[in-house]
């Protein structure tokens, strides 16, 4: 298992990294955040995923300010949290699937009202989402699809142009045409160059598709985080057919190997082709090496974790 050691910090100066988070704790009487390190470059997209209840929220709470660790460092847009959340608030731009809303009045009087409030609000920027996104203004909240809303309520965030945009589910619930445009926006948001993205779902293709980096957390744990490209070429399967009285050797990034009468599986994170020689000089015969899904991968490191502390546990 990667792990983010103190040197993978030190490589960055603070003036590159959107956030960083160091040895951060938070407990609550049945949940625990340990020990999580983290961090963002300036520019990028750090897809976030993690099973319910697996310290997703309680992290981005904590990145917004919204809740102060018990313990640790966090650092928002080169602010130092909490002493100076009131002005790393300006730039951070939050949105999810559940966002309320007045569902009284219309989309124009939303966007009257955060004009009024931050003087980085891009009056331009917003009719042209209005259009992206088939919006009109005079359309009240209350009269609006899920979609419709949750691309509203994309619409007012990113139309203040915040430096840093977390994302807590935001494509949750929306049909796929909806999707599409919510992921080519971000993808445009990009472009700038000096903004950055944490992108929380459980949409684990979104996450593929859009991110640079991938972090996983898995019972107040970071279980994972590195950048997508190198770590999807790290993973693979391989289908092996296994004669009687062919013993398959144990190695280094092996993370799971199920062996059903001449058929054998074997799950490796650290995928090269010395691995597949190895298997062929024991006898057995490679039927395919396969690439595996991020969603597939992400079982595989949360079910490896779990084993892994059970183990740690069960030998005290």
């Amino acid at each position: 298992m990667w792990v983010m050691i103190e040197s993978d910090f030190n490589n960055l100066a603070s003036g590159d990294l959107a956030f960083e988070a160091r040895g951060v704790n938070k407990a609550y009487p049945h949940f625990q955040l340990t020990d999580l390190n983290l961090q963002l470059e300036t520019g990028q997209i750090m897809g976030f995923i993690g099973p319910n209840g697996a310290g997703k929220s309680t992290t981005i709470r904590i990145l917004m300010g919204l809740v102060q660790q018990d313990s640790g460092s966090v650092n928002v847009l080169g602010h130092r949290l909490p002493e100076q959340q009131r002005a790393a608030k300006w730039d951070i731009g939050y949105a999810s699937e559940d966002m309320r809303l007045y569902g009284k009045v219309d989309i124009q009087w939303h966007m009257d009202y955060m004009k009024s409030i931050y003087v980085s609000w891009d009056s331009g920027y917003a009719k042209t989402l209005l259009k992206r996104f088939d919006l009109l203004a005079d359309h009240k909240i209350k009269g609006l699809s899920h979609g419709q809303r949750v691309k509203a309520a994309l619409l007012l965030m990113l139309a203040r142009r915040p430096k840093l945009l977390i994302l807590d589910e935001p494509t949750t619930g929306l049909d796929p045409v909806a999707r599409h445009e919510v992921l080519n926006e971000l993808m445009d948001v990009l472009l700038e160059g000096d903004r950055s993205i944490l992108f929380s779902s459980h949409n684990t293709q979104d996450i593929e598709q859009l991110s640079d980096h991938i972090a996983f957390i898995d019972k107040g744990r970071i279980i994972q985080s590195k950048d997508k490209e190198s770590y999807l070429e790290s993973w693979r399967r391989l289908r092996l057919k296994v004669d009687d009285g062919v013993k398959l050797p144990n190695m280094v990034g092996i993370v799971e190997q199920r062996r059903v009468g001449h058929q054998a599986i074997i799950t490796s994170n650290g995928f090269n082709d010395d691995l597949a020689e190895v298997y062929r000089n024991c006898g057995a015969e490679i039927e395919s090496v396969e690439r595996m899904t991020l969603e597939e991968i992400f079982v595989s490191e949360v079910q490896a974790s779990r084993q892994q502390t059970e183990l740690i546990g069960g030998q005290k």
